[in-house]
């Protein structure tokens, strides 16, 4: 189910009046993209799930910051959605860290049913990719044989 978008915020509110912008000691930390977005890593408070990946613009990330709820900027559409309102699937906010580099969010949130817009509990499940799996018993002689594989057989592929 499509997430629909959402009007400006009104004042109805269970709170005090939300900011009409982001502060400013936010926002110059951001480091945003050429479209002005910034990357949001959406994880379960609880289980460090990672549930999907959104994207947000200055207006996104104060409506996260100041109503609990998690908004995104549509990239396709070019609207704001807020998760959950037509689906009833919330992401209720926990927490917003920005990265060492400012230029992506980590919100941990209380997920309520699926986070993926094609029903399944995250925008990962069963979408793995054929991996060669990693392991710091190998050693570095093993990383650099692995590397040296990479570039023999890359046309291969």
């Amino acid at each position: 189910m499509s997430e629909q978008p959402i009007p400006p915020l009104s004042g109805a509110s269970t709170g005090p009046e939300p900011a009409t912008e982001l502060a400013s000691d936010v926002a110059s930390r951001l480091k945003r993209d050429d479209h002005g977005l910034v990357a949001a890593v959406i994880q379960q408070h609880d289980t460090g799930e990672v549930l999907m990946l959104g994207w947000m613009d200055d207006e996104a990330l104060r409506r996260t910051l100041t109503t609990g709820r998690v908004t995104f900027w549509s990239r396709s559409r070019q609207e704001y959605w807020r998760k959950g309102d037509t689906s009833g699937h919330v992401q209720w906010v926990k927490s917003v860290a920005l990265d060492c580099d400012g230029d992506a969010l980590l919100v941990r949130v209380d997920q309520v049913g699926a986070a993926c817009h094609t029903g399944t509990r995250t925008c990962f499940d069963g979408r793995e990719l054929p991996t060669v799996v990693g392991s710091r018993d190998a050693g570095p002689a093993a990383a650099e044989e692995l590397t040296a594989d990479d570039t023999t057989t890359e046309g291969a592929r």
